[in-house]
């Protein structure tokens, strides 16, 4: 399969499971180059992660030393992206699901594109002007679109419980906050 086949192939997985398709993962090419390949989503959602900064910066008024937060914002991303994926990497086998972690691991990097461009969506309201209620209420349920659609597609792909699921997506936001938690204290984010 080639780049754009598995570059189509996944975000089109990625879609079905946003609309609860479980079927979703079957669409995925899960050979080692399946893998490489579905690291391409850090790629396609790095727009997103740019939205998210600028919305932040309308919101808050520009300031000294934005160049060096969008620095550290991109950092962030990408060593949390990556850290996830070591993690998960050695988690699965504790799971007894070794054998599933590249259809998991792909749909999860093709997941992640979907979840950052609801983040995006969830933006809008606030943009265009809308009350404050409208616009928090936008946001709370694209993130809960987001975070329904990470369990959802490592409920799936690795065919674990609800909870063993939840606990991933726990490990992964909690990767997040701690290298945020790091970001801030070296004057970022």
């Amino acid at each position: 399969m080639s780049v754009a086949a598995s570059v189509s192939s996944g975000l089109q997985a990625a879609f079905m499971l946003a609309r609860g398709r479980s079927d979703g993962v079957e669409r995925v090419d899960t050979d080692v180059h399946g893998v490489r390949r579905s690291f391409w989503a850090i790629a396609l959602t790095l727009p997103a992660i740019l939205c998210l900064r600028l919305v932040a910066w309308i919101g808050a008024g520009a300031r000294a030393g934005d160049g060096h937060t969008l620095a550290l914002d991109l950092l962030v991303f990408i060593v949390g992206w990556l850290a996830f994926a070591v993690v998960s990497y050695h988690v699965a086998p504790l799971l007894g699901r070794a054998n599933r972690w590249p259809r998991y691991i792909i749909v999860w990097n093709w997941c992640n594109v979907v979840e950052n461009l609801l983040l995006v969506l969830g933006s809008i309201p606030g943009l265009l002007g809308a009350p404050s209620v409208v616009d928090e209420a936008a946001q709370l349920f694209t993130l809960g679109w987001a975070l329904w659609l990470e369990w959802y597609a490592t409920r799936v792909a690795l065919d674990v419980g609800g909870v063993t699921a939840g606990g991933l997506v726990l490990l992964d936001e909690t990767i997040g906050l701690f290298l945020a938690a790091i970001a801030v204290s070296l004057g970022g984010l």
